[in-house]
């Protein structure tokens, strides 16, 4: 068996594909944006920073070309078990619609089957899926647990996601420390004991 690094490397190779043309068009609007902001965009630090900025920008919002619904019917299982499924401390990074600023922090989602279960990493991949866009929390927060509850129809869908908002720590009321939670819930989550379980859950240690 060869195991040079060569061949290695032959089995998986990493491709970033993006649009050249919807590159070229935001790269030029950023080489205006540095200008106006008083930068020589010629000189040498900066001569291809529009491109990596206009292609940071495409992965960073890359969650418009995928479909939450698909990736969760594309690992569906028939299953018996009906007790609560929780992913905890799921990272996320989102753009905040109002300043173009990142917020980044966990979600913790959790369902209850109805005859349904999912691919265990589904859940997260929906949660990057809505996240990797320009977002408000609360929208975010609401828009995983109802692409779940619909596709799915479990008994119910919990969804928590504690975020830092670097538009509130970099600028505005300039507050570091501050961390914003958000939650939704479906089902058996409205009520009381359920509910009272999952946040239990996520907030030990388990592991």
């Amino acid at each position: 068996m060869d195991t040079s690094f060569e061949h290695q490397a032959e089995a998986y190779k990493r491709v970033d594909n993006y649009n050249d043309e919807k590159i070229n068009k935001m790269a030029s609007h950023y080489s205006d944006i540095i200008t106006e902001l008083g930068e020589d965009v010629n000189r040498e630090g900066l001569l291809k920073t529009p491109e990596r900025v206009a292609k940071a920008m495409s992965f960073l919002t890359h969650g418009y070309d995928m479909d939450p619904a698909e990736i969760l019917k594309s690992a569906m299982f028939q299953e018996d078990h009906n007790h609560m499924v929780i992913v905890k401390d799921i990272e996320i990074y989102s753009m905040c619609e109002h300043h173009m600023l990142p917020f980044f922090g966990k979600a913790h989602i959790a369902y209850i089957p109805n005859g349904w279960i999912v691919g265990l990493s589904k859940i997260p991949r929906v949660a990057d899926a809505f996240s990797r866009r320009m977002q408000v929390q609360e929208r975010l927060t609401d828009q995983i647990k109802t692409c779940i509850q619909e596709t799915l129809n479990p008994l119910g869908v919990a969804v928590v996601i504690e975020a830092k908002h670097l538009c509130m720590q970099m600028r505005g009321i300039q507050k570091q420390n501050s961390v914003t939670t958000t939650s939704s819930f479906t089902g058996e989550f409205e009520k009381d004991a359920t509910r009272k379980e999952f946040i239990d859950l996520i907030g030990k240690n388990l592991h």
